[in-house]
């Protein structure tokens, strides 16, 4: 998110992508559901006139805002909706894939979305919950 520029952003009336550069600077679009798609458009129409490329500008409004303010962002959300859990971005990012798996997303589907190179290492995704193997271990079997 911190690296995210206002030109990685492409947003039309009927679909959007965002551009993203990972480890090893490989670069990836991602398409944009269109809850998001309305949230960065409204980001964008109300975003402080800057000389700053990044999308995501500090309070001053001249500067990319770093990893720690974001983190304080989220914090901050997390804290308003209650959650008591740790939330950082790179909880969500696990959260998000682990979603698309349980949802029936294919492997390599999300394994491009969250730009692993590697198969194994989106398995990770698929790994049950201590709540997945408790209900697995109550089911019985029957004759």
């Amino acid at each position: 998110m911190a690296a995210l520029d206002v030109e990685d952003v492409k947003i039309s009336a009927r679909k959007g992508s965002l551009h993203l550069v990972g480890k090893g600077e490989k670069s990836r679009d991602v398409p944009v559901v269109p809850e998001l798609r309305e949230a960065l458009q409204d980001w964008l129409t109300q975003r402080p006139e800057t000389d700053s490329p990044a999308l995501f500008i500090s309070r001053r409004g001249r500067a990319r805002m770093t990893t720690d303010a974001i983190d304080d962002v989220l914090h901050g959300i997390a804290r308003n909706a209650g959650l008591d859990d740790e939330v950082t971005a790179h909880v969500l990012r696990h959260t998000y894939a682990t979603v698309k798996i349980r949802n029936g997303v294919d492997i390599v589907s999300v394994a491009q979305l969250m730009g692993h190179a590697r198969l194994d290492t989106t398995r990770a995704y698929t790994r049950p919950s201590a709540a997945d193997l408790e209900q697995a271990a109550m089911v019985r079997y029957t004759d």
